[in-house]
């Protein structure tokens, strides 16, 4: 049996996630995930690939959501605690994500003064704004926050193990999934192989590149696309800067897709919202062939 083993939310893109053991699942992903992007002074949007240390920032929303905390875990610091009371009817601004435009809710001058110190560039916090039409494409187009592209990125374990194997025979050490940042994690029993009708399918490395429709919990997830891999996987989560070629270096040895891009995990869209637990049964309702 194929089981939920880890969830994360992300609330600011690019920075470090929060493990959940319940949660509910809207159509634009886990509640709170990438509502928040870290932006320049002119409104471009600041990831790892150029800011590796996002990573060090931990942020955290209170459980009625009116309230963001940021903190910051660096050996350069302290840099003490922001706390952002959060708006959603102050101004709208232009924002730049991957060359589209969008719009954001700036969410004040405390915010972007702790920002632009741990980060050591200007820099702002924008929330996406209630209206937020963004569609990501796919197999399966679906609603999305400020995500790279779809609103639920998930991974097994039994991939990370296939490509932790692959690194030791070229002589590199084993990574920690939250290199590879992913809302759903999911494993089963060692040794099952692959049920097609859902069952213990996560055994099967990669497998997920051929799960289209899936169901977790009361909730329903549509396949949209392989997860393309870039330079924040080689960013070391913890120190907040890059460590060497890996694991892209791996993952292009027999991981390309067929449309260009080294993949690795894959994503989807929310079919069904509703709520999701750690523990939660992983079933695979329909099949396809994989996009490699």
């Amino acid at each position: 049996m194929a089981d939920v083993v880890e969830m994360v939310c992300y609330p600011v893109k690019g920075c470090a996630g929060t493990s959940m053991s319940d949660a509910l699942l809207t159509p634009a992903g886990l509640t709170h995930d990438r509502s928040f992007m870290v932006i320049s002074e002119d409104g471009v949007y600041r990831t790892q690939r150029r800011h590796p240390r996002l990573s060090l920032i931990r942020p955290t929303v209170s459980a009625d959501g009116s309230r963001l905390t940021l903190d910051a875990i660096d050996a350069t610091g302290p840099y003490g605690t922001a706390h952002v009371n959060i708006t959603t009817s102050a101004p709208r601004r232009d924002v730049d994500l991957f060359g589209a435009a969008f719009q954001g809710i700036d969410q004040g001058d405390e915010a972007a003064a702790w920002l632009s110190e741990v980060l050591s560039t200007p820099s702002r916090l924008v929330r996406v704004p209630p209206e937020h039409d963004r569609v990501a494409d796919g197999l399966t187009p679906g609603p999305s926050g400020y995500a790279d592209s779809s609103a639920v990125h998930l991974l097994s374990r039994s991939s990370l193990a296939l490509l932790n194997q692959r690194m030791a025979e070229r002589g590199s050490p084993p990574l920690p999934m939250n290199r590879f940042r992913p809302n759903i994690v999911v494993d089963t029993g060692p040794g099952q192989g692959l049920v097609r009708d859902g069952g213990d399918w996560a055994a099967v490395p990669h497998a997920e590149d051929r799960a289209r429709r899936i169901r977790v919990g009361g909730t329903e997830l549509g396949y949209a696309k392989l997860a393309v891999r870039c330079a924040v996987t080689l960013v070391d989560q913890e120190a907040g800067a890059r460590q060497g070629p890996e694991p892209v270096r791996t993952l292009a040895s027999y991981r390309r897709a067929a449309s260009g891009g080294v993949v690795f995990g894959a994503k989807f869209s929310v079919v069904r919202p509703g709520k999701l637990s750690v523990g939660d049964e992983v079933v695979v309702r329909e099949w396809g062939v994989a996009e490699l």
